[in-house]
């Protein structure tokens, strides 16, 4: 099973043109919620492509992107180009201690293991910086949804983000979360790749990922969508200190 997840975590460089195309990007008010709005240096931490990046620029904030992925970094790059980017991850954090005001992962600290993340998260902020983690949610109250949901949990699990806020614990305080509706416009072509961005369907077999996405495109083009509705599941924690960003 840890050698499965390795492989899924892995295996977005080889999709990150679709990642791109097919992701969403996250709603203003919970970027707001998720950082002060003076704060001053920013972390994305598993950036992808920076979908949450676009939003985390602000004037006179400085914002860094962290990705492991070599794939994923060579496409923000080309999307980004004037946010510096850097390789590293959960665990190894490639920046000096005490350097951090907020750090917030998006759709990937389900990667990580809290047990070195934590720690390393706690040595890169500094006293009273915000630890910010978000997850998009497709909105499964919405009867295409779940039917796409349903096509999804025949090929792999419908998610495998299982949310990991309420292991983050000392030195950080309370868990606060806040959840955010909204909608993102897509046309078919963005849907399936929503679809075909995802790890477990990235690794599957070629033939089994032809038939889970031809699936897909069945129920597209019966519903015909246009939006693709989302619960954006936010997250925040403060270190235990006096904050210089209060």
């Amino acid at each position: 099973m840890e050698q499965e997840r390795d492989r899924q975590a892995r295996s977005f460089g080889a999709a990150a043109d679709t990642y791109e195309r097919g992701r969403p990007g996250y709603p203003p008010e919970a970027v707001a919620w998720l950082v002060p709005g003076d704060a001053r240096t920013v972390v994305d931490l598993g950036a992808g492509t920076g979908k949450l990046t676009r939003a985390l620029r602000a004037p006179d904030r400085e914002v860094i992107a962290v990705e492991p992925s070599d794939g994923m970094r060579e496409q923000f790059a080309q999307v980004l180009p004037e946010v510096r980017v850097l390789p590293g991850s959960g665990e190894s954090i490639p920046l000096p201690d005490n350097s951090v005001d907020v750090l917030v992962c998006a759709q990937a600290w389900h990667w990580v293991d809290p047990a070195r993340a934590v720690p390393e998260a706690t040595r890169v902020l500094r006293p009273g910086g915000w630890l910010g983690l978000v997850w998009n949610m497709r909105d499964v109250s919405v009867p295409w949804v779940a039917e796409l949901e349903r096509i999804l949990r025949d090929y792999g699990p419908a998610t495998n983000e299982e949310r990991q806020a309420n292991q983050v614990g000392e030195p950080f305080g309370p868990v606060e979360r806040r959840d955010f509706r909204w909608q993102q416009p897509i046309t078919t072509a963005e849907a399936l790749d929503m679809v075909a961005s995802r790890s477990y369907v990235i690794t599957l077999p070629s033939a089994t990922r032809e038939e889970l996405l031809g699936r897909v495109r069945a129920l597209l083009a019966d519903r015909q969508p246009t939006e693709m509705p989302y619960v954006t599941e936010g997250y925040r924690m403060r270190l235990r200190r006096a904050s210089p960003i209060a």
